[in-house]
């Protein structure tokens, strides 16, 4: 059998785990874009899933993310540029700068909170509460073994 059947066939972690990322992100953007947010691409969700309202440091995102801090720096400046986010001096620390959702950016993540719930709702629904919940706590141990090997 050739290599790209079997990974038809009987696919991997990674094959998987990137057809169950892709679907997701393709149904939350083309979602958000509907709603107004069009300017949104999947790599600003390395910066939004891990946003909080109060705001949060460049650092800790990217940490959050598993991202380089160069490219979470990238993305912050285009969320800003997108008016999404906006820098402020960290009242803990004024050499720090805090990442602070702007009012869309707070509309997004909102939005984005809905219709992932949607997302696994439906999820949920398709193999049952009790299924669904067994493989979000088998992928949640599986994803921090894996991180822990880094």
């Amino acid at each position: 059998m050739r290599r790209s059947e079997q990974k038809q066939h009987d696919p991997d972690l990674g094959v998987l785990a990137s057809r169950l990322l892709f679907a997701v992100q393709g149904e939350l953007f083309a979602a958000l874009a509907e709603q107004g947010h069009a300017g949104l691409r999947p790599q600003h969700g390395a910066v939004l899933a891990y946003l909080d309202a109060e705001g949060s440091r460049a650092t800790d995102l990217a940490r959050q993310s598993g991202q380089h801090k160069q490219v979470v720096g990238k993305l912050l400046d285009e969320l800003e540029t997108l008016g999404y986010v906006e820098r402020r001096p960290d009242p803990s620390d004024r050499r720090a700068k805090l990442i602070v959702p702007t009012a869309l950016g707070l509309d997004q993540m909102a939005r984005s909170d809905a219709i992932v719930a949607a997302i696994e709702e439906r999820a949920a629904a398709s193999v049952g509460e009790a299924a669904y919940a067994s493989f979000k706590s088998l992928l949640r141990q599986v994803a921090a073994s894996s991180r822990s090997l880094r």
